[in-house]
């Protein structure tokens, strides 16, 4: 019998895209505001409270040459 066992996951992932080119950047309004959408997102696909304590890893800021990316990613089992 074997000991091992497999799954197909898809994921999707959210994100939130601040606009940062040079020479300014981000406004923090714009930051926090994508913040706080993505924050309530992330709740809202757990199914967790509106004052639940979002752990500190649970949103991913990239920075690439002209925007600031905020994100998480949800896995799903595939569907058959």
């Amino acid at each position: 019998m074997p000991s091992w066992s497999t799954a197909t996951v898809t994921s999707t992932r959210r994100e939130w895209r601040i606009p940062a080119a040079d020479p300014w950047g981000a406004c923090l309004g714009d930051v926090q505001s994508a913040i706080l959408a993505a924050s309530i997102a992330y709740r809202e696909a757990h199914g967790l409270p509106e004052d639940h304590q979002l752990w500190d890893d649970v949103l991913r800021f990239h920075v690439t040459d002209d925007e600031i990316v905020i994100s998480f990613t949800l896995d799903h089992p595939a569907s058959a």
